[in-house]
């Protein structure tokens, strides 16, 4: 569902939303998530999930399961 966002400020979030993804933080989770899926595809309505190192449904994952996003922090991830 997208944002009912003016245009000056769906241009500003899109500017901050860049900035953000090419932080070398991001870049590196990025790279690395793009490792794992090319080693080992996951199946149709998963997603790899860096703190427990394997293909878990979208829903558990971008939800936390359960517990939202706002607690977890870059330090749960393991990008070895």
């Amino acid at each position: 569902m997208t944002q009912k966002l003016s245009p000056a400020a769906r241009r500003a979030k899109r500017a901050r939303d860049k900035a953000y993804a090419m932080t070398p933080d991001r870049r590196r989770k990025k790279a690395h998530s793009q490792r794992e899926r090319r080693k080992k595809p996951c199946p149709d309505g998963y997603d790899y999930d860096h703190k427990r190192q394997k293909c878990v449904p979208m829903a558990s994952n971008r939800g936390n399961e359960g517990e939202g996003t706002k607690k977890e922090s870059g330090k749960n991830y393991n990008t070895k």
